[in-house]
């Protein structure tokens, strides 16, 4: 009589070390990155191409004269470039991406990252297996927080690279809320807040759809806060002048007020007053937003570990 024994399959486990928890979060959720590391060579050879058509696109917006001299091109070779349009293009669909990222993150942080996990037992499964669920959200939080802090820092660079000296008739002007956003350390400081908030939200929700919903309501609100607010973000300065003056296009003007005189028909006011930031403001307005934007993934983060800790054992 022939004696079979049977041995049970081992279960799957998570590996120990942070290593192991990395590659699981990795492997997990390979669609969305394959996707994310798609998207940055795209973006990448976009903007390699927009900086390898710069120089032929900015002279469309110099000086011409007809017929041409040594100084000035002839005004017909200057219509005939249309490179102009492809470059400004290019830039604006970038430059929008970069600070729309937001927007994805929160939605897929609060639906795939941590509220399905949630609805569908995983997150308990990897509890049981000698992994904290401190741990479980720290790794979830810190994987996806380094790739796209890499990956949008490194776009963001290249397009500021490409948009070469700034000219607002091809780039648009610093002040735009798109400019604003996609060229400066708030673009990385948005993607972050992004993450935190779709995390708490999954841990609030713990269902993969509500939660991605939430998340990304979340993060239209802070944006569409930030962006109303922004000029109130760095005093401004104020220029009084007798009669009528304009600012010059790199000034963003958030008041104008003109006294006029008391006899009709007169078109010229007696003095005029203008509120703006001027261009040296890009950065001061910058870094107190990004501490805003930093400020906010922080609490959002603290608060996802609170809620964590108060619904497991």
């Amino acid at each position: 009589m022939t004696t079979l024994s049977m041995t049970a399959a081992p279960a799957t486990r998570v590996p120990r070390g942070p290593r192991g928890l990395v590659w699981v979060v990795l492997r997990t959720h390979r669609t969305a990155l394959i996707f994310w590391g798609l998207a940055l060579i795209a973006a990448t050879a976009l903007l390699i191409w927009m900086y390898a058509i710069g120089d032929e696109a900015r002279p469309a917006y110099g000086g011409c004269a007809e017929p041409p001299t040594d100084d000035l091109p002839s005004c017909s070779a200057i219509e005939a470039i249309t490179a102009d349009e492809t470059y400004a293009n290019g830039i604006a669909l970038v430059t929008t991406a970069l600070c729309y990222v937001i927007f994805p993150v929160a939605a897929w942080a609060g639906g795939a990252l941590i509220g399905r996990e949630l609805e569908n037992g995983t997150a308990r499964l990897a509890w049981t297996q000698s992994v904290t669920p401190v741990r479980w959200l720290a790794t979830k939080l810190a994987v996806p927080a380094a790739l796209l802090t890499a990956g949008t820092g490194t776009v963001l660079l290249l397009n500021i690279w490409a948009r070469g000296d700034d000219n607002p008739n091809l780039v648009g002007d610093w002040y735009g809320p798109d400019q604003f956003a996609g060229t400066g350390p708030v673009t990385i400081a948005y993607a972050l807040a992004g993450l935190a908030l779709g995390a708490l939200a999954g841990l609030l929700l713990r269902r993969a759809l509500p939660a991605a919903g939430v998340g990304l309501a979340a993060a239209l609100v802070l944006y569409g806060t930030l962006d109303r607010y922004r000029e109130d973000l760095w005093p401004t300065v104020t220029r009084t002048e007798k009669g009528q003056f304009e600012l010059p296009r790199s000034a963003w003007q958030t008041h104008w007020d003109a006294v006029w005189g008391r006899h009709p028909g007169e078109d010229t006011p007696l003095s005029t007053s203008a509120t703006f930031h001027p261009r040296s403001h890009f950065w001061p307005l910058q870094y107190v937003e990004t501490g805003i934007l930093l400020a906010v993934a922080a609490a959002a983060t603290a608060a996802a570990f609170w809620v964590l800790r108060r619904r497991t054992p």
